[in-house]
């Protein structure tokens, strides 16, 4: 049974003309008809179309929604961290088309935008801003963590900022200086050594700069106990060749 079943042509023909005398002169009519016909508007305003019209669209807000979150979970397989040959292919990808969207779609506006902070935006913006977060120089694999708040923490954080920390002219000579200082030790170690068997730092040099940062926020959070895995020696004569002096460090393997 129809919800407005219960109002006759003659209800409606009258509420017609109530309408048209609103658009006219809202004043001459009662304040209840008054709220209802400006009811009326917002909604013709807020959601335009016909009701089907109107869900198609929700559905592809939804569809756009499980592309962002089809992003999140699987944008570090697709980032371009090798500058020298093309990574491997992985399927499904993160094309549109696998979101049961299309190349129709790109122009249109999507509330969606709001889930990463872009208020409403066109598809084709929400899409390069993912890319340029996920799918860069940086992977990032976290929505397999079982706890929603550091899952949130982690999203926030990358989202806002694209996945990339602006470093000042300060911040950029002190990691230059580490990274200096670890190949300059590998190349003593290396000479010293020679033919010796040891773990070499060539390809993950960065290490030493984030190791640094790792250990001195750490600290200044109040952890008094360092651990690390496999080539212990290697890796302890790093730490302590790059350490500040002005802190003190107990150093433990586990």
């Amino acid at each position: 049974m129809d919800e407005f079943s219960f109002l006759g042509s003659s209800e409606l023909e009258s509420i017609e003309k109530l309408y048209l005398q609103y658009k006219e002169n809202p004043e001459t009519l009662d304040d209840s008809w008054k709220m209802f016909f400006k009811g009326y508007e917002f909604a013709l305003t807020a959601y335009p179309g016909s009701p089907d019209n109107r869900n198609t669209v929700l559905d592809k807000e939804f569809k756009v929604i499980n592309l962002i979150n089809g992003y999140r979970k699987r944008g570090h397989l697709f980032t371009r961290t090798n500058p020298v040959r093309t990574r491997r292919k992985y399927t499904p990808s993160l094309g549109i088309e696998n979101y049961e969207l299309s190349e129709k779609d790109v122009n249109t506006s999507f509330q969606a935008g709001k889930e990463i902070g872009l208020g409403p935006a066109k598809l084709k913006d929400i899409i390069t801003y993912l890319e340029d977060t996920y799918c860069h120089s940086i992977g990032s694999e976290f929505m397999f963590i079982r706890n929603p708040e550091k899952i949130h923490w982690i999203q926030e954080k990358i989202e806002r900022s694209k996945n990339r920390t602006d470093f000042g002219k300060e911040e950029k000579m002190k990691i230059f200086n580490l990274l200096n200082q670890a190949v300059g030790f590998e190349q003593f170690i290396h000479r010293k050594f020679v033919g010796q068997k040891r773990f070499s730092l060539e390809g993950t040099e960065t290490l030493i700069p984030a190791l640094h940062y790792i250990i001195e926020s750490g600290s200044n959070l109040g952890i008094s106990d360092t651990g690390t895995g496999m080539s212990w020696k290697m890796v302890k004569s790093l730490i302590l060749t790059l350490l500040p002096t002005h802190h003190i460090w107990k150093l433990s393997h586990r």
